[in-house]
């Protein structure tokens, strides 16, 4: 069993797991992912939680100092921390703190296909085919909506660590049905 193949079946067990009720956007993810998995299997390490917010920057430099939080790595598709790193691109600002719906270039940061270019580029890669990078991207917002709904389920259980639990944990459906909107936008479902 390939790494994705893996991932979006322990996800899709987390979830269950920890279902709170029945979010349909889901339910459909649960469904179309394990059928259309990209055949392109790569293998790097991954780090299983890539993103802005676990890099430390160099203070007077446009560069990173470390990658932290790595309990999450193994071996892995790289693509998948990229579409990770690159959620910020489809979540909106308001619910999410993401990018979604602002013009990234008018600050002066790359946007999410000039990312993904720039990846391949410095990889030496082809670049990835729009419909593999949509994949990636909605397995990603699926995986985060599986988390999301564990820290829900733990909010309701009065088990959380966090005082904002319930609050993060209710961006299960919107974040699914974003994943599934995806799926809709990209592939004839």
């Amino acid at each position: 069993m390939h790494y994705v193949e893996r991932q979006v079946a322990r996800w899709t067990q987390q979830y269950r797991a920890s279902e709170t009720e029945r979010l349909e956007p889901m339910e459909r993810l649960i469904e179309w992912l394990p059928k259309h998995i990209p055949e392109d299997e790569q293998t790097s390490i991954v780090h299983g939680d890539f993103r802005l917010d676990n890099t430390i920057f160099h203070p007077t430099e446009p560069r990173i100092l470390a990658v932290l939080d790595w309990e999450l790595s193994t071996l892995g598709h790289p693509l998948v921390d990229l579409a990770y790193y690159s959620l910020r691109f489809h979540l909106p600002v308001a619910e999410f703190r993401g990018l979604g719906g602002v013009d990234a270039m008018s600050y002066m940061i790359p946007g999410e296909s000039e990312s993904v270019a720039e990846y391949c580029r410095l990889r030496g890669i082809a670049p990835v085919a729009p419909r593999d990078w949509a994949y990636y991207s909605a397995f990603c917002m699926f995986r985060l909506a599986g988390i999301l709904q564990g820290v829900l389920a733990r909010a309701l259980q009065g088990n959380a660590s966090s005082e904002t639990a319930l609050q993060a944990g209710r961006r299960a459906r919107p974040l699914a049905e974003l994943g599934w909107k995806l799926v809709q936008q990209s592939f004839d479902v």
